[in-house]
């Protein structure tokens, strides 16, 4: 506890001295708001191994019944929506000192956003579940247009402009990300003073190389996350634990950012 302590307080510091902060987002910022991570023991795809089905662009292309249980699961999960946690209100209060650059967030439920990040700031590297897709022509529509075409008495979604397949706005297992995303990430990842890396795994790539490529370009690297991650060993400082408790100490110095402190 001492040692998490003493890197509590470098940590404090380093962010104190910093001018452009970039942050590395993944699903163990939003497990405090309800939303479970994929592959831990409570995961979606452990828990639902079809869910990581439908996640997968050639499984959505080529089965029409695989998308009408997908739009049903959708419809059933949509209304409840979650609320940002103490880390997303944290990051908000980063922005609010003129530390945050960038925040490349892997996650696809909008809820740094919904806690005031200005949307500029956030890269979506793999996309984001608040809107849906035309595979054809890249229409996009909020959701909430497939969840009332749904509640019409459509199963199957076909574009209203194309008649190609719709699909959620998230990148699935085999489709490409974006590259002006990608760029962005990369400029963010070279320019920044200080990396943050926050609830994530670092396993997933190419999103993860912006960790070491951070490093190389001479920015300090925080990891922060409740389990090891694959980056450890590269970082000049590890924090193990809960994300709401340590986030908001070593971006205020202590309290608990909410809703207002933005």
């Amino acid at each position: 506890m001492q040692d998490l302590e003493q890197d509590i307080r470098r940590v404090q510091q380093w962010i104190d001295a910093a001018e452009r902060v970039t942050v590395l987002t993944g699903a163990g910022i939003s497990t405090d708001s309800g939303i479970p991570d994929f592959r831990g023991p409570q995961g979606v795809w452990t828990k639902n191994p079809e869910a990581e089905k439908m996640a997968t662009i050639q499984n959505w292309v080529a089965d029409p019944e695989l998308r009408k249980r997908g739009w049903k699961h959708r419809i059933e999960s949509f209304p409840r929506r979650a609320e940002p946690n103490v880390g997303h209100h944290s990051l908000v209060e980063l922005e609010r000192r003129g530390k945050l650059h960038t925040l490349i967030t892997q996650n696809v439920d909008g809820l740094h956003q919904d806690a005031g990040t200005s949307p500029e700031r956030v890269v979506e590297i793999h996309g984001t579940m608040r809107e849906i897709g035309c595979l054809s022509c890249g229409d996009r529509n909020p959701m909430q247009v497939a969840i009332d075409r749904i509640h019409a008495g459509e199963e199957d979604l076909a574009c209203e402009k194309c008649g190609g397949i719709l699909k959620s706005a998230t990148i699935s297992f085999g489709q490409g990300l974006v590259t002006a995303d990608l760029e962005r990430a990369e400029i963010a990842a070279r320019g920044c003073d200080l990396m943050l890396a926050i609830g994530t795994t670092l396993g997933v790539y190419p999103i993860a190389a912006v960790v070491p490529l951070a490093r190389q370009c001479g920015a300090r690297v925080v990891i922060l996350n409740a389990e090891p991650t694959e980056m450890d060993g590269i970082a000049d400082a590890v924090l193990r634990g809960g994300i709401a408790d340590i986030l908001p100490l070593i971006v205020t110095g202590g309290g608990s950012p909410g809703p207002g402190s933005s």
